[in-house]
């Protein structure tokens, strides 16, 4: 009928297109460890926060030590007894480096709108200057590396707690965190991070592959989320019936320009494969894709097609050459292993280039890129490789 049939709880409604903006970073991932839900005490995703559990003067474990958990073991450690970190592996970090602007700077920006600009584009291009560290030869992050090195030295000064938050791989490889606090939450007296293995989690607290059970009162469990498997995949169903979800599980998650996917016409999708970044802003992204979305919304109405969906061969020269740029980019080769890759070790996650490349590829809606049908067509495009845009 060419077009999208949505069920909500509240009612049911059809549509030309369909937008999916459910994001990347939504659906908390849980830990699978024996015994987490026996666990008689409270227990909360970080995603999922209880507000109403009082943390004062309780017992508290935090799983995890990505970028929610920095955040919130700096406030954990202010009003709780004791508290526990178990990390499975150790992140960069590096200091954050706020400041107030002086009164000359706030004097320019409020009278000389062109200095909001230059200090916005030198903040862009500064954060640019990370794509070759991260695509193209790891070693020029070693700068940011010795800051990260710097901070754990400035923080803590025991031995032991230093080596344990020490990585072991290259900066870059997992997501680089931002923290002044972080570190010296964990240095403090009632914070103890722990390195051994969980085993499993008993009704009073949690048990470590040394056979060590530390009581807890309070579980917070900061794992993450759905990424490489994004949930909202499995309720949205194209051509034939099959659903997103199944599609990426037989092919690996793809998309054209991470927005339009084959066999789905009139869908798209803001943040979906490569489309994050390990440096700069999602917002330009999102604006990006919009843009281009609007676009093709736009060119659907002027051109009177009744759907559109990007071309088989179209999408899958895209997808590999994508996945040729992930070689030898420090996600794939920085030794560790992180939430950026998919199970069968394929970065589906992340952006390759610049982001200023990405503006560029989606600034105008490529109609030559799809298949089209609608009533100024007979039947689909027929537009030859050639004719297709980098």
């Amino acid at each position: 009928a060419q077009h999208w049939r949505v069920s909500t709880d509240a009612g049911d409604l059809t549509a030309t297109t369909l937008v999916s903006g459910a994001g990347g970073l939504s659906e908390p991932r849980l830990p699978d460890i024996e015994g987490i839900g026996s666990f008689a005490g409270r227990t909360f995703h970080s995603a999922r926060w209880d507000d109403s559990v009082d943390l004062t003067g309780k017992r508290v474990a935090v799983i995890g030590t990505g970028a929610s958990a920095i955040q919130i073991v700096p406030e954990l450690a202010k009003v709780a007894g004791h508290l526990d970190v178990y990390q499975r592996t150790a992140p960069w970090v590096i200091p954050r480096n706020d400041r107030r602007y002086t009164a000359v700077e706030r004097f320019a920006f409020r009278h000389l709108p062109g200095i909001q600009r230059l200090y916005r584009t030198a903040i862009y291009w500064g954060r640019e200057c990370y794509v070759p560290a991260f695509t193209k030869e790891p070693r020029l992050a070693a700068p940011a590396q010795a800051l990260a090195q710097a901070n754990i030295a400035r923080s803590i000064k025991d031995p032991e707690l230093k080596a344990k938050v020490t990585p072991d791989y290259r900066i870059g490889c997992k997501r680089i965190l931002i923290s002044n606090a972080y570190y010296p939450a964990l240095a403090s007296d009632h914070v103890e991070l722990v390195t051994d293995r969980i085993a499993r989690v008993t009704p009073t607290g949690v048990v470590t592959a040394d056979g060590n059970e530390r009581e807890i009162d309070v579980l917070v469990v900061a794992t993450g989320f759905h990424t490489t498997d994004q949930p909202i995949s499995h309720r949205i169903h194209g051509r034939g019936g099959r659903s997103l979800g199944e599609t990426w599980a037989r092919n690996g998650m793809a998309a054209y320009k991470g927005t339009t996917v084959h066999g789905y016409p009139n869908f798209f999708q803001i943040v979906g494969p490569n489309v994050g970044l390990g440096h700069s802003s999602m917002v330009f992204m999102i604006e990006s894709q919009v843009a281009y979305i609007r676009d093709a919304i736009a060119t659907m109405r002027r051109d009177r097609y009744a759907a559109l969906e990007p071309r088989a061969d179209v999408q899958a020269r895209y997808n590999a050459d994508i996945q040729d740029r992930m070689e030898g980019t420090v996600w794939s080769e920085g030794g560790c292993a992180s939430w950026y890759l998919d199970d069968h070790g394929r970065n589906t996650t992340l952006w390759p280039r610049a982001t200023f490349t990405f503006r560029r590829q989606t600034s105008a809606f490529d109609v030559q890129a799809y298949d089209v049908e609608g009533p100024r067509t007979a039947g689909r495009s027929t537009a030859t490789p050639e004719e297709i845009p980098a």
